[in-house]
C-alpha cells in the first residue's frame, strides 16, 4: 500500500518537473524570438536612417551647385538648403526609431517637392534672361544696320517695332503665398495652420528686362480664400468694360534688374482650405498660385 503512494507521489514529481521543463523551453524560445525581431527592427531602422541621410546629402548638393550659378534666387536656394542642413542635423542627433524615421523620410519628401519646384523656376528664370539678352542684342545691331539702309528697310523696322514691343514686357515669377504668426516680440514665425496665422505673406520675382520700359510699377494683388471671398482691402478698379475687385496694390519702382517684391496682408479668423493669389497688371492676370492653410 505504501509502495503503491511512493509510486504516484513519485509519478506526480516527474509530470510536475515535465510541465516545467516545457513551460521554461517556451519561455526561453520566446525570448529568443522576441530578442530576434528587436535586432531586426533595429536593424532596419539603421538602414532607413542611412537612407534617409544619403538622400538629404544628395539633396544639400543640388542646392549647392544651383546656388553657386549665383543666380537672382540664391537667396531662396539658400533658405531651403539651410532647411535640409537642419533636418540633418536632427536625423544625425535621432535615436533612429521607427516613428522617428518615418516622420524624417516625410519631411525629405517635402523638402524634395520643394526642391524640383525651386529647381524648375530657376531654370525657367535664366533661360528667360537669357532670351531678353539675345532679343537685345539682335535688337542693337538691327537698329544699327536700318540707319544704314533706312528707306529699303522700313518694312523690317516695322516688324521689329513689334518684336520689341512684345519683348518689353515685364515677367512676374515665383509667385508664393505664406502664413506668419506674429511674436509680440515682433518676430514673425511661418505657419501652415490656419488658427495660428496673423499674416497673410505675398511674394513674386520681377525678371530682368533690359529692353522694357524703368519707372514706377502697379500691380494689383487679389488673394482668395477657401470660402471664394476677396480679402484685404476689396476694392474696386475698372479697366475699359473690365472691372477687377483686388486686395491691395503695390507699387514697384523699376529699374531693369530683377526684383523681389514681399507684401503682407494682416487679418484674424483666417479659413482653413486652399487659398489663391492672382497678380495683375492692370486687368491682364500676369503670375497666380496657391497654398493651403490646415
Amino acid at each position: 500500500m505504501e509502495n503503491q503512494k511512493s509510486s504516484s507521489s513519485l509519478k506526480a514529481v516527474v509530470a510536475i518537473l515535465a510541465i516545467l521543463l516545457v513551460g521554461s523551453l517556451v519561455y526561453i524560445f520566446k525570448m529568443t524570438s522576441d530578442a530576434d525581431v528587436v535586432k531586426t527592427e533595429l536593424k532596419t531602422t539603421l538602414t532607413e536612417k542611412e537612407s534617409v541621410m544619403k538622400d538629404l546629402q544628395e539633396l544639400k548638393s543640388t542646392y549647392d551647385a544651383a546656388i553657386a550659378e549665383n543666380t537672382s534666387m540664391s537667396d531662396e536656394l539658400i533658405q531651403e538648403r539651410d532647411k535640409v542642413v537642419n533636418l540633418m542635423s536632427d536625423l544625425n542627433k535621432s535615436k533612429g526609431d521607427v516613428a522617428s524615421m518615418s516622420k524624417y523620410r516625410s519631411q525629405f519628401i517635402s523638402l524634395q517637392g520643394n526642391m524640383k519646384v525651386l529647381m524648375a523656376e530657376n531654370e525657367g528664370l535664366k533661360k528667360q534672361n537669357t532670351t531678353l539678352t539675345t532679343q537685345r542684342d539682335s535688337t542693337v545691331v538691327v537698329l544699327g544696320e536700318s540707319k544704314k539702309y533706312n528707306e529699303a528697310l522700313v518694312g523690317q523696322n516695322e516688324e521689329l517695332a513689334k518684336a520689341v514691343e512684345i519683348g518689353s514686357k515685364l515677367t512676374v515669377l515665383n509667385t508664393r503665398g505664406s502664413a506668419f504668426k506674429l511674436r509680440s516680440s515682433g518676430k514673425q514665425i511661418e505657419t501652415d495652420k490656419a488658427s495660428r496665422a496673423d499674416v497673410l505673406r505675398v511674394s513674386f520675382t520681377i525678371a530682368e528686362n533690359q529692353i522694357a520700359k524703368s519707372g514706377d510699377k502697379t500691380y494689383y494683388v487679389q488673394v482668395i480664400d477657401s470660402k471664394n471671398n476677396v480679402l484685404g482691402d476689396k476694392k474696386t478698379e475698372a479697366f475699359g468694360d473690365n472691372t477687377l475687385i483686388y486686395s491691395f496694390l503695390t507699387n514697384v519702382k523699376y529699374e531693369n534688374k530683377t526684383i523681389q517684391v514681399t507684401e503682407d496682408l494682416r487679418g484674424k479668423d483666417f479659413a482653413k482650405g486652399t487659398y489663391f493669389i492672382n497678380i495683375f497688371d492692370k486687368d491682364v492676370l500676369v503670375s497666380k498660385t496657391s497654398f493651403v492653410l490646415r
